[in-house]
């Protein structure tokens, strides 16, 4: 009888401080803030919001082509690879093994936020050994590929040629090298990295790459990464079941750019759902707390691809011009269109969101009146999901719901009986449409004109 119960019992385990948990604790949870349309819906606003009374903030997946703005005391920092917590000095700042990290990128973005005031990032930075790498000849292959694309079918992908996509590609080959590979023998790293590199370049014939060169640089990179990596599953297992944390993931790109579930192939080339989170830290579902998705008042959508409801027209513009609609990692302009329920109730569908920030309401100030899409026809017929096929979700037509526009300025609620009861009515409509609480509204740039419902 007694040998049953010892295996029922959790046995004491580092990062527990040597005690016995009860067995119904599952740990410290990790909260969540994801993209819930194309991608640059503000979550860096919102990660620097929560980051303020975190103690750990991580990225799980993608790398330097995301790119999250966030203001702090007038200054404006750029992040890419960073997670935008790693300006909370008292806080640590994960990059886990979904990330695909390249060092020359790592340390530009480290050197132009320091000229901005980022301080002793790099005793706040932690990398798990299980991120793979992003060489220089990844980026160029990037760059190859959307040029062939082009030529072949005459539309490209639009990836922000960052080298993700060979990069993730690399890793489901199993020929990509790792964080921990860099770290080990480098005669080894050497030889595999030679391999991998005349791999490409036997795929692309005017492919450059200057081996012993890179093999130099990324030896130096080695060393001034070595004090920062650590075996991330353990970092992460002792974060949980160690002291209270407040743990926050930020997730980089958005549902309809997911490997997955967004509109392929015009997506990235890793999990930005919530799945994503385990897998790119290694977490078990259990310590998946709240999960907060963020979405804009309006859409917007970077490249080609589906956008069943965007404006090319006057709307489309004042919504472009208004919201300072350019890519931060791209400079592309962003397309823009009306609010669409059936993508955020379809990343509501695979992301469990428990509540949504929405943005950029203030954008929506000078309109008359406003649409949001709220179901898609196909054929006459309301469909009940988002369409997987491009070609079908281009046919469909959307149904609307009009109102009435607030036509006031925004700018300076601090809270929600400070917005217009036309701008509430608009909140309100989404949260019932969704079935999902809207905790915070979004009406400028700065920290404080996030307005917190609850």
């Amino acid at each position: 009888m007694s040998g049953t119960r010892a295996s029922n019992d959790r046995s004491s385990h580092p990062g527990a401080g040597g005690h016995k948990r009860p067995r119904y604790d599952v740990g410290n949870k990790v909260t969540v803030i994801l993209g819930a349309q194309w991608g640059d819906e503000g979550k860096g606003k919102v990660v620097d919001l929560l980051a303020t009374d975190s103690d750990i903030i991580c990225r799980c997946q993608g790398g330097n082509n995301a790119g999250h703005t966030v203001v702090v005391e007038g200054k404006e920092y750029d992040f890419h690879l960073f997670p935008s917590g790693i300006i909370n000095p008292k806080a640590i700042s994960f990059i886990g093994n979904g990330v695909v990290i390249h060092l020359p990128g790592l340390f530009e973005e480290a050197d132009k936020n320091e000229k901005k005031g980022l301080k002793d990032w790099e005793k706040r930075l932690i990398i798990s050994d299980r991120a793979h790498i992003v060489f220089d000849f990844h980026q160029a292959v990037d760059g190859l590929q959307e040029v062939q694309r082009q030529a072949q079918e005459g539309k490209n992908i639009g990836t922000t040629k960052k080298g993700i996509g060979p990069t993730y590609s690399s890793k489901a080959s199993r020929t990509g090298l790792r964080i921990c590979d860099l770290l080990s023998d480098f005669d080894e790293f050497s030889a595999r990295f030679k391999n991998l590199a005349h791999q490409h370049q036997s795929m692309f014939s005017n492919l450059e790459v200057d081996v012993e060169g890179q093999l130099k640089k990324l030896k130096m990179y080695a060393e001034k990464i070595r004090p920062m990596v650590r075996d991330g599953v353990y970092f992460m297992y002792e974060a949980l079941h160690g002291s209270p944390k407040k743990i926050l993931v930020e997730g980089a790109n958005a549902a309809l750019l997911d490997i997955d579930f967004g509109t392929y192939p015009f997506v990235t080339s890793s999990n930005c759902t919530v799945g994503g989170v385990c897998t790119g830290l290694g977490i078990p579902p259990q310590n998946v707390g709240d999960v907060y998705g963020v979405v804009k008042a309006y859409t917007t959508r970077v490249g080609i691809g589906a956008f069943p409801t965007e404006q090319i027209n006057e709307i489309g513009n004042i919504l472009q011009t208004r919201g300072h609609e350019w890519g931060v990692t791209t400079g592309r302009k962003r397309r823009c269109g009306w609010l669409d329920l059936v993508i955020l109730r379809y990343a509501h569908m695979i992301n469990g969101f428990t509540a949504l920030a929405l943005t950029k309401l203030d954008i929506l100030d000078v309109l008359d009146e406003m649409k949001i899409g709220v179901a898609y026809r196909l054929n006459g017929k309301r469909i009940p999901y988002f369409p997987a096929n491009q070609e079908i979700l281009q046919k469909v037509e959307v149904e609307y719901e009009v109102m009435p526009g607030w036509k006031s300025d925004t700018t300076g609620a601090r809270k929600w009986e400070d917005l217009p009861t036309r701008a509430q009515n608009y909140i309100r409509f989404v949260e019932n449409h969704i079935g999902v609480p809207v905790k915070w509204v979004g009406v400028g740039k700065s920290r404080e004109s996030m307005i917190e419902l609850f």
